[in-house]
């Protein structure tokens, strides 16, 4: 469980992308070119860290961490200590979601 808020959150990754962007000398017009995301969405991005996720996506694509991000997003596997701890576990592999 983490300790940082969802509003920090958008705010840091906002800032890292900033930070991306900068790093490749580009400006927000150019990346705003180069991935197809609107230039007031960007600026809106950088400002207050809001942003669809397809416009995200495009971003992480042009400054190059789509890998990263989906590998961030992967399930993390257990560790087991057996092998029956290995059958039990493919035993109770969810078919689909929890009903809330």
């Amino acid at each position: 469980m983490s300790l940082i808020t969802q509003r920090r959150a958008q705010k840091r990754i906002a800032q890292n992308m900033r930070d991306l962007r900068l790093g490749r000398e580009l400006t927000q017009k150019g990346l705003a070119e180069r991935s197809g995301v609107s230039l007031s969405s960007l600026r809106k991005f950088e400002q207050k860290g809001s942003i669809s996720l397809e416009s995200f996506l495009k971003l992480a694509l042009t400054l190059g961490f789509m890998d990263k991000l989906i590998t961030a997003t992967e399930p993390v596997e257990s560790n087991f200590s057996s092998i029956d701890d290995v059958l039990a576990k493919d035993d109770k592999k969810p078919k689909r979601g929890k009903h809330e």
